[in-house]
């Protein structure tokens, strides 16, 4: 294992304080983010009565997508201006700090807020009079689906809340992140990221590792319609050892799904099919941002084989992490992945960051929205992947059927 950036004497650790320890509650900002967006319109709609001025009440429609507000717009420019952690957790003081139970009701309150969120986004999608928010009848189109892209952006998140619990022993903590992973209609990720993800991780095989010269767009559908496959055939095999069928209760995919089906279908007999097609939008967006996250964290990096044909265990070499601090607080020290997938069931407030592993140069928050347009991202990924393998592309992992042309491409620029 590698060495963290940052070595305690004895003497530094037992003096150590963890400068997040009250910042992860800010954590709760994406589910409560609806409110957060109803109180400002409401407060633009009475400043507009109030002064007379028609223009602030025409602004005040665009808080309802303060979810791609805050991941496009106000995560980055915090990552830039706040900039890397730096601070790691001592190893004398490790099993202290997993056992400290605030951390995990940190992301416990996650799940209660998702879900009233949930219902009150249902609300204003059929709701004909919103006069006490200064808003004449319903929410028009533009306005409902900023609130349905807000509502996934949470359950987006949400997906990376459930991803923290889902690694857990707690059988109370995997069952709540089948419940967060509901919203999205996503809950076969517990099982694939879980028990495929992380054994096939920078490989070939592993629909989540995104390929040298592999456009987001592309991995897209591969990783969602690949990670479905692969978690119905670890549970088919699952039920097969346990010598029972594979739609049986206990089958975790199945079980899963039905949460989401019990979920929707609730919330459709509360406030009618109309708001199936914004349920919809916001689960397709929600788990999309999780896509875009798996796309990114190992882009072009690929484990070895050995003499024996099987692939060299999984070290800090095959994640690019980011230690930015605003973007690791909204998603529990996701970006320090490399120690995540060294160890899984670590809890994050333990994860550390590692100097010898790839750096991003930007906070995942960032990097989102370069991976959504190829040029971009190809123009500040590409040469970092080359570095990363000393020049040598052919140790990394490359879009089959393009391995002959990116080779060629890269061999001329550098020569």
């Amino acid at each position: 294992m590698a060495n963290p950036t940052i070595d305690q004497s004895p003497a530094e650790a037992v003096a150590w304080r963890d400068k997040k320890r009250h910042l992860w509650m800010l954590g709760l900002i994406p589910p409560t983010a609806i409110f957060i967006a109803t109180g400002l319109v409401a407060l633009f709609n009475r400043a507009s009565d109030a002064l007379g001025w028609s223009w602030i009440s025409a602004v005040s429609p665009v808080w309802w997508w303060i979810g791609p507000i805050l991941i496009y717009v106000l995560l980055p420019i915090l990552d830039v201006f706040f900039g890397p952690d730096g601070q790691n957790p001592p190893e004398e003081l490790m099993e202290q700090l997993e056992a400290d139970r605030y951390y995990r009701y940190c992301t416990y309150a996650y799940i209660p807020f998702q879900l009233v969120s949930v219902v009150f986004a249902c609300y204003l999608w059929t709701a004909s009079d919103l006069s006490w928010l200064g808003v004449d009848g319903g929410l028009g189109l533009a306005a409902k689906i900023g609130v349905a892209l807000s509502i996934g952006a949470m359950g987006g998140i949400g997906i990376n809340t459930a991803h923290e619990l889902g690694h857990k022993k707690v059988s109370l903590e995997r069952w709540l992140s089948k419940i967060t992973l509901a919203q999205t209609f996503y809950g076969h990720f517990y099982i694939e990221h879980n028990r495929g993800h992380h054994v096939r991780v920078a490989t070939p095989e592993d629909p989540a590792s995104s390929r040298f010269g592999e456009t987001f767009w592309t991995f897209l559908p591969r990783s969602v319609f690949g990670s479905l496959k692969s978690a119905w055939e670890l549970e088919a095999t699952r039920m097969k050892r346990l010598d029972r069928p594979v739609f049986h209760p206990s089958n975790d995919v199945l079980n899963a799904w039905v949460m989401s089906i019990v979920l929707w279908g609730a919330l459709t007999a509360i406030f009618g099919w109309q708001i199936l097609p914004f349920v919809a939008i916001q689960a397709i967006y929600g788990f999309s941002l999780l896509e875009t996250v798996n796309y990114l964290e190992h882009y072009g990096l690929r484990r070895k084989k050995n003499d024996r044909g099987r692939y060299e265990r999984c070290t800090p070499q095959h994640s690019w992490n980011s230690d930015h601090i605003c973007t690791n607080i909204f998603l529990y020290h996701l970006q320090r992945h490399s120690d995540h997938h060294a160890n899984p069931t670590r809890r994050y407030q333990t994860l550390r960051s590692f100097d010898d592993a790839p750096n991003l140069p930007s906070g995942y928050a960032s990097m989102i929205t370069l991976a959504y347009f190829p040029p971009i991202w190809r123009r500040v990924m590409d040469k970092r992947v080359i570095a990363h393998y000393d020049g040598d592309l052919t140790r990394a992992n490359l879009q089959p059927g393009k391995e002959a042309k990116l080779l060629a491409k890269y061999e001329e620029a550098a020569a």
